[in-house]
C-alpha cells in the first residue's frame, strides 16, 4: 500500500514574494544582489589604464573603452543574464547549480550527456567560487586605498585597516544579517545615487565622453589594435563581474524585482559613473592613477572612503552569504560532506550559517589580501574564472532552450552563440593574466572541483558496496517472522540509502540487542534537482510492523527529519511517529581505501578523510541526539 502527501507541500518563494510591497523587494535587491557589481567602479577603468595593458589615455582610447564596459553590461549583464537567463527558472531558484539542474531535467538519468552537464554544473561552481572569494578583498582594498590619495602618509596602513575589516566581517557572521541586512538597501541606494552624481558633475566638463555609448567606437579600438585589443576585455570585464550571482539571488527576490532595480536604476547610475570617470580622464590624463576617488572633491573624500568601505562591506557579506547557500546546495546534492548548518534567524529559512566555509573563506581571502597587497594585483588574478562560469551558464543556457523552450529557442539560440563568441574573447584575454594571479582562482577552482567530485564518486562507491551485501527485505522479514524475536514498544528508525535493502543498522540493532520494535520504518531521504520538494512523504506498509518511508527535500530546503516523519499518520493510519517514543538507528561507516577498484587511490584516501570528518547524518537532518543509536560498520571501496 502506497500513499503519498498532496503537491505543493511547501510554499513557493513567488507567495512570499506577492505578500511583501514591491518597492520593499526592489530596495532589498539593490541592497543585496548588486553589491559585487556596484563596487566594480572603484576599479575597473584605472585597471584598464594600468600599465599591464599598455594604453594610452587619449581620446579615442578612452571612448573605445568606455563603449566595449557600455556593450559588456549591455550584452552580457542585461541581455543574458538579467532578461535570458532568469527565465530559467527553477521552480524560483536560479544560479549555475539550479541551470545545471534544469538542464538535465529532460535528459535520460545516467546518460553521457547528463553526465557532462553536470560536471560543466560542478566546474562552473567551484570555479565562481574561486574568483568570489577574490570580491571581498578587493572591493574593501580598493576602498580604504583612497586613505593614500587622502593622506599619503596612511599608505602603510592601508592592508592593517582592511585586515581589520574583513576580519570583523567574517567573525560577525555567526550572528546572522537580519538587523544588518535592513540597512543594506538604504547604503547601497546612497551608494548608487553618489555614483550618479559624481559621474554628471564630471561628464558635463566633458560632454564628448557621450559619444562612446556608440558601439563603433568599440570596434574602432579593435581596428586600431589589431588582435591585440582582445587583451584589454581582461579589464573590461571587471565591470561585469557580478552578473552571475544576480541570476543566483533570483530566489531571494524574484525576477521582476530584480529586473526594475537593473534597468531603470542600478544599469544607469553604473554607467553614468564609468562615463563620469572617463570624461575625467579626457580632461586630466593624469587621474588615470585612480579616477575614482580623483573624482570626488578633496572636501567629500573622506566620507566617500567611509561611505565606499560599506558598500564593499555589503558586497562581501553578499558573497559570503552566497557562499553558504551554494554550499548548502550541494550538500543536498550531494557533493559535498554534511557540514554543521546554524539557523541564524528564526522568520527567514534561507538564513543560515555555516562555520566551517566561513572560516575556509577567511582563511583565503586573508592570504589574499597579505600575498596581492593592492587591488591592482589582485585585480591580476580577478575575472579568469567569472570568465569561464560565464561561458559554462552559456553552454547550458543553450541546452535548456533546446529541450524546454521550444517556442523561445529560434531567438534564444542564435543569440547564445553571440554570447559564446563573446565568453570566448574574454576567457582568451583572462587567459592572459594566469601567470600574473589568475592561477590563483584556476587553481582554487580545480581544487574545489576534485574535491566536490571525489566526494560525488565516493559515495556511489560506498552506496554500492552496501547494496552488493545487502538483503531484500521481501525475504528477510518473513524468515524473521518464523521465529521472532521479543517485539518492544515505540518507534524504530533505521537510516538507510537504498530502500531496496535491510538497513545495516538493523541487522546490527537484532545481533547485538535481540529486540524488534512495534513499528519498524526503513528510512530513506532523498535530495532532489528541485529547489523544494512538491510531494513530500510517500509511505509504503510492508506488514508485521514494519513500513517503508521515503522523505523528499529540495536541494533548497533544510531537512528536517522528525518534523517531515509526524506527517506520517496524515499519509496513512498505520505509522504514527510521536518524537517522544521513536528511537532513530543509524550506521556509521569507516571507509578503508584499497587498491582493488573505484577511483585512484589517493581519491579513495581523501575520499575517506572527508568521510571521516563530516558531519553525522543526525545533526544534518536535525535529528534529536537524545533519540539516535549509531552502530558502525567497515566498508572497503
Amino acid at each position: 500500500m502506497t500513499r503519498s502527501t498532496p503537491a505543493g507541500a511547501h510554499p513557493r518563494h513567488d507567495v512570499q514574494h506577492g505578500k511583501a510591497g514591491l518597492a520593499m523587494l526592489v530596495m532589498g535587491a539593490i541592497g543585496v544582489v548588486f553589491g559585487d557589481i556596484g563596487t566594480s567602479p572603484l576599479y575597473t577603468i584605472r585597471e584598464a589604464f594600468s600599465p599591464h595593458y599598455g594604453l594610452v589615455a587619449d581620446h579615442d582610447t578612452v571612448l573605445g573603452v568606455l563603449s566595449m564596459i557600455f556593450w559588456s553590461l549591455m550584452l552580457v549583464v542585461t541581455l543574458k543574464y538579467v532578461t535570458i537567463i532568469m527565465r530559467a527558472d527553477n521552480d524560483g531558484e536560479g544560479g549555475i547549480m539550479a541551470l545545471m539542474a534544469l538542464a538535465q531535467r529532460r535528459l535520460p538519468a545516467g546518460s553521457n550527456s547528463a553526465y557532462v552537464l553536470g560536471l560543466l554544473g560542478i566546474l562552473g561552481a567551484s570555479l565562481f567560487f574561486g574568483d568570489g572569494v577574490i570580491t571581498p578583498a578587493i572591493s574593501v582594498l580598493s576602498a580604504v586605498e583612497g586613505l593614500g590619495i587622502v593622506a599619503p602618509q596612511l599608505h602603510d596602513w592601508i592592508v592593517p585597516i582592511a585586515l581589520v575589516v574583513l576580519v570583523t566581517l567574517f567573525a560577525t557572521q555567526r550572528y546572522g544579517t537580519a538587523k544588518v541586512g535592513r540597512v543594506f538597501g538604504p547604503v547601497m541606494v546612497v551608494w548608487f545615487v553618489v555614483l550618479a552624481v559624481m559621474g554628471v558633475a564630471n561628464i558635463a566638463h566633458e560632454p564628448e565622453v557621450l559619444h562612446a555609448l556608440n558601439p563603433l567606437w568599440a570596434a574602432r579600438f579593435f581596428a586600431d589594435h589589431s588582435f591585440g585589443g582582445v587583451f584589454i576585455l581582461g579589464a573590461v570585464i571587471l565591470a561585469v563581474t557580478g552578473g552571475e550571482a544576480i541570476y543566483t539571488d533570483m530566489g531571494h527576490f524574484g525576477p521582476r524585482p530584480i529586473r526594475l532595480a537593473w534597468y531603470w536604476f542600478v544599469l544607469p547610475t553604473l554607467m553614468i559613473n564609468y562615463l563620469g570617470q572617463g570624461a575625467l580622464v579626457l580632461e586630466n590624463p593624469l587621474a588615470v592613477r585612480n579616477p575614482f576617488y580623483f573624482g570626488v572633491p578633496e572636501w567629500g573624500r573622506i566620507p566617500m572612503i567611509v561611505l565606499a568601505t560599506a558598500a564593499t562591506v555589503i558586497a562581501s557579506q553578499a558573497v559570503i552569504t552566497g557562499g553558504f547557500s551554494i554550499a548548502r546546495q550541494a550538500m543536498q546534492l550531494g557533493y559535498i560532506p554534511r557540514m554543521k548548518v546554524r539557523h541564524t534567524s528564526s522568520e527567514t529559512i534561507g538564513q543560515i550559517y555555516i562555520p566551517a566555509i566561513n572560516w575556509m573563506m577567511m582563511v583565503i581571502v586573508i592570504a589574499l589580501v597579505l600575498g596581492f597587497r593592492t587591488s591592482s594585483a589582485l585585480a591580476t588574478a580577478y575575472g579568469i574564472s567569472v570568465s569561464m562560469t560565464m561561458l559554462i551558464d552559456t553552454l547550458l543556457l543553450a541546452v535548456v532552450a533546446r529541450t524546454l523552450w521550444p517556442q523561445w529557442q529560434r531567438w534564444v539560440l542564435p543569440l547564445c552563440v553571440l554570447f559564446l563568441v563573446m565568453d570566448v574573447a574574454f576567457v582568451t584575454a583572462n587567459l592572459a593574466k594566469v601567470l600574473q594571479g589568475g592561477w590563483f582562482p584556476l587553481v582554487l577552482g580545480m581544487v574545489l572541483f576534485t574535491l566536490l567530485r571525489t566526494w560525488r564518486r565516493g559515495r556511489q562507491l560506498l552506496h554500492e558496496d552496501v547494496r552488493s551485501q545487502g538483503i531484500r527485505p521481501d525475504s528477510f522479514i518473513p524468515g524473521l517472522m518464523l521465529a521472532p524475536p521479543v517485539r518492544v514498544p515505540g518507534t524504530a528508525v533505521f537510516l538507510t540509502s537504498d530502500p531496496g535493502i535491510v538497513p545495516q543498522a538493523l541487522l546490527h540493532n537484532l545481533k547485538h540487542n535481540k529486540v524488534l520494535h512495534e513499528r519498524n520504518v526503513f528510512l530513506t531521504v532523498e535530495s532532489l534537482t528541485m529547489p523544494y520538494a512538491r510531494d513530500r512523504l510517500k509511505v509504503d506498509t510492508i506488514g508485521d510492523g514494519f513500513h517503508r518511508v521515503r522523505v523528499r527535500f529540495g536541494f533548497m530546503e533544510i531537512p528536517d527529519v522528525p518534523l517531515a516523519l509526524m506527517g506520517c499518520s496524515d499519509v496513512t493510519p498505520d505509522l504514527c511517529v510521536d518524537p517522544m517514543e521513536t528511537t532513530y538507528f543509524t550506521s556509521r561507516e569507516t571507509v578503508i581505501a584499497t587498491a582493488r577498484r573505484g577511483m585512484m587511490l589517493w581519491r579513495e584516501r581523501l575520499f575517506a578523510l572527508m568521510h571521516r570528518n563530516a558531519a553525522p547524518a543526525s545533526g544534518f537532518f536535525r535529528i534529536p541526539g537524545n533519540r539516535l543509536v549509531e552502530l558502525g560498520t567497515r566498508v572497503e571501496i
